[in-house]
């Protein structure tokens, strides 16, 4: 009998497909589906693409994509299941962490490089109905840009409606995680190179016993977390309507 995929929206799965420095043109095509430059992006270096075990069992690791592009964007990718309602806090956060780390005491501002944070949600978050959202700095009056070399996007993956254009590439890499078995993305793999490559790397990872082992351990962490936010949720639902009766 055949073995089920793993779910590639698992932060190991995703980060063992589009942070491997063995297909970078996975990540490459990817980047370009959500970012739209006028000039492709044509290369990347992959930096953080080692997964220690101690990381798959911590349930508040980030197991995040980092990279480096050819114009010298510095992105990262990360890849949440559960609503933790602090994603703006979160995404500013690790946006200003990385900006902040590509200066050494002495160097000059003109350094710093565009920095991009992308986030896939596997929730709805944003309270409009595109799933796909990119913010950069602008004036609040006349909307005038300020600058790109701040941008963050948010793409939640359950705003993606089923008559949605496949022929975007962003639309069909989100229809690849969504559910790579589907007909669909079979379709697509006969015309799309890349999600070619990003599926027959979900196959090996799935038919690796050691990988399945792995992404096991990582599944359980996350359902753990999961739970104890559900329970603190639940918890503070109850103190709010014992407050309300008193």
């Amino acid at each position: 009998m055949e073995r089920r995929l793993l779910n590639p929206k698992i932060d190991f799965v995703f980060k063992k497909i589009f942070g491997s420095e063995k297909h970078p043109g996975v990540l490459i095509s990817f980047l370009n589906a959500v970012l739209k430059p006028k000039n492709n992006i044509t290369d990347v270096e992959i930096k953080n693409t080692d997964i220690d075990k101690s990381y798959i069992e911590d349930k508040f690791s980030r197991l995040d994509v980092k990279a480096v592009t050819s114009k010298n964007e510095i992105i990262n990718i990360e890849i949440q299941l559960k609503n933790e309602y602090n994603m703006i806090q979160r995404s500013l956060y690790y946006w200003s962490k990385l900006y902040e780390e590509q200066l050494e005491e002495g160097d000059r501002y003109d350094k710093l490089c565009r920095t991009v944070c992308i986030n896939i949600l596997d929730f709805k978050y944003l309270k409009n109905d595109r799933f796909h959202n990119g913010y950069r700095l602008k004036e609040i009056e006349t909307n005038e840009e300020l600058t790109n070399i701040q941008e963050i996007h948010f793409i939640e993956i359950p705003k993606l409606s089923e008559d949605s254009d496949e022929k975007d590439m962003l639309v069909a890499w989100m229809e690849f995680l969504k559910n790579p078995e589907r007909e669909k993305v079979r379709s697509l793999e006969l015309t799309i190179s890349e999600i070619r490559e990003a599926k027959d790397e979900l196959i090996r990872i799935s038919n690796d016993k050691e990988q399945r082992l792995l992404y096991e351990m990582r599944s359980k962490t996350l359902k753990d977390k999961n739970s104890a936010l559900n329970e603190a949720e639940r918890k503070g639902m109850q103190k709010g309507m014992q407050k309300g009766i008193k």
